[in-house]
């Protein structure tokens, strides 16, 4: 019976966490980098958007992605070089795509692999065109070994009057089967 009583204040919990996600307008916005990944190899869905997509199937978020074919097929090592010189020069490539209203979204995750110790450059262009102060941001990161690295004081230098809160980052090698990692961040980060 108390067994029973556990499960059923636990399914209680986790409808109310529900009831009051439905109560924010969310978004996922996100950088994935598709092709020859370190410790991955050869993939046809980024690391990042499999995060990404448990986020939008756990909340009910919609999604942006930021794409650019800029580093399309381009050898890992390619990919990194660039990475390093885009960030030295602090250049900002061009995204396809644009959100009509972000003002809709109270929460926005911000998503990303962790190039260089931050956000590959073109999420910079993202945070250059989009106002997200005022809003509750999420980060996340997939990496293999940096950890979330510099993207918690980057985005709260991109946007110092939001709320940078709940950060969370995921080995890439552990997205494919990280489903669970993820459900318990967001069930930690109180929506």
């Amino acid at each position: 019976m108390a067994a029973l009583l556990c499960v059923i204040a636990g399914c209680n919990a986790q409808k109310k966490q529900q009831e009051n996600m439905n109560d924010k307008k969310m978004l996922v916005v996100y950088f994935s980098h598709t092709g020859e990944n370190y410790s991955v190899g050869n993939i046809k869905v980024g690391n990042t958007k499999i995060v990404a997509d448990y986020i939008s199937e756990l909340t009910g978020a919609d999604q942006f992605e930021v794409v650019t074919h800029k580093y399309d097929g381009m050898s890992y090592k390619a990919v990194c070089d660039m990475a390093q010189d885009e960030q030295a020069a602090d250049m900002r490539p061009e995204f396809e795509g644009k959100i009509d209203d972000i003002s809709q979204y109270d929460v926005i995750f911000i998503g990303t692999p962790i190039w260089w110790g931050t956000y590959p450059q073109v999420m910079f262009t993202f945070f250059d065109t989009y106002d997200l102060n005022g809003k509750k941001l999420i980060p996340f990161a997939t990496h293999e070994g940096s950890g979330l690295g510099n993207t918690v004081s980057d985005l709260r230098k991109a946007y110092p009057k939001a709320t940078v809160t709940g950060s969370f980052s995921i080995y890439g090698h552990d997205v494919r089967d990280g489903k669970s990692k993820v459900q318990k961040w967001i069930d930690g980060l109180n929506l």
